[in-house]
């Protein structure tokens, strides 16, 4: 089992969590969002974290989600940032939304690095990323070649993924806004291919029609029928799991009775250390690919 973070860029830092919230600096602007998994006292104090915040995100009473963003002056609704992958500097735009995301998962770097290596050593392969979200992962795999087919069920988040691709001087990614598993589905009937397959799934979802999306009920089918897309001689497969509930060996689990025996196989929990040597944990990951690094 692996514990996994990325390496450092000048666009991102965690600079201090705790008491259920992370202080995060993206380019030259620095958020106070919530984070339920940092559960230890914070190392700054509270007034430091008022001063160094330009925009804090506050919680509608009774919402775990939603809430609103208290900015300070010259705090923009939206910006741009860029991120080093596999030697190319590719760029995505953020911005403040009510549900305290802002557009990228920054943990999610030491994967769009593997996304971009394993699909140079395929040689343009056709690639599926599901729950696609702002599409950083498909920026990952079109810069290093791939045929990417990208979902999610949220017509904006398309566009704004489109955004990204455009800002990074990219083009040709397959938009698709529909609900994952019945595109999954589909495409098993039509006897569809894919090399690589990425998977990023939310604990809870609707779908463009109302199709709901509940993990632990779902998880198990959708990985089924993966395994029907995923080409058996040549390529990578991708899972993040992002749910209080789920651990590695629940992902180890799902994968070794679907899939059997993987080669090249990593497992294990994706985090990020703040300035002050905390690591903040973010989820879990199973990767595994035909080719080696």
């Amino acid at each position: 089992m692996k514990l996994l973070t990325p390496a450092p860029w000048s666009d991102y830092e965690l600079i201090d969590c705790g008491n259920f919230e992370k202080l995060e600096r993206f380019g030259s602007y620095v958020l106070a969002r919530p984070e339920p998994q940092a559960i230890w006292d914070k190392t700054l104090s509270q007034e430091e974290w008022e001063k160094q915040a330009q925009a804090y995100f506050r919680k509608e009473k009774g919402n775990s989600e939603r809430g609103e963003w208290v900015v300070k002056k010259g705090m923009p609704d939206r910006w741009v940032g860029t991120c080093p992958i596999g030697g190319q500097k590719l760029s995505y735009k953020l911005a403040l939304s009510s549900f305290k995301h802002v557009g990228l998962f920054p943990e999610q770097a030491a994967n769009w690095e593997y996304i971009h290596r394993k699909s140079k050593a395929l040689q343009t392969p056709k690639v599926l990323n599901l729950f696609a979200y702002t599409g950083v992962a498909s920026l990952a795999a079109r810069a290093a070649g791939a045929d990417v087919t990208h979902v999610d069920s949220v017509k904006q988040v398309i566009s704004w993924s489109r955004e990204n691709m455009e800002l990074s001087g990219l083009d040709n990614i397959r938009w698709v806004v529909e609900d994952a598993m019945k595109f999954v589905r589909r495409e098993v009937r039509r006897g569809n291919r894919y090399q690589g397959i990425i998977l990023d799934p939310p604990a809870y979802g609707r779908g463009p029609d109302g199709e709901k999306w509940v993990l632990e009920e779902q998880i198990n089918e959708l990985l089924k029928l993966c395994k029907e897309l995923l080409d058996p001689e040549n390529h990578f497969f991708l899972i993040n799991l992002y749910s209080l509930s789920f651990s590695a060996l629940i992902a180890e689990s799902l994968i070794l009775r679907i899939f059997g025996q993987t080669r090249h196989t990593e497992f294990g929990e994706l985090y990020l250390p703040d300035s002050f040597d905390k690591k903040l944990p973010l989820g879990v990951f199973y990767r595994f690919s035909t080719v080696a690094d």
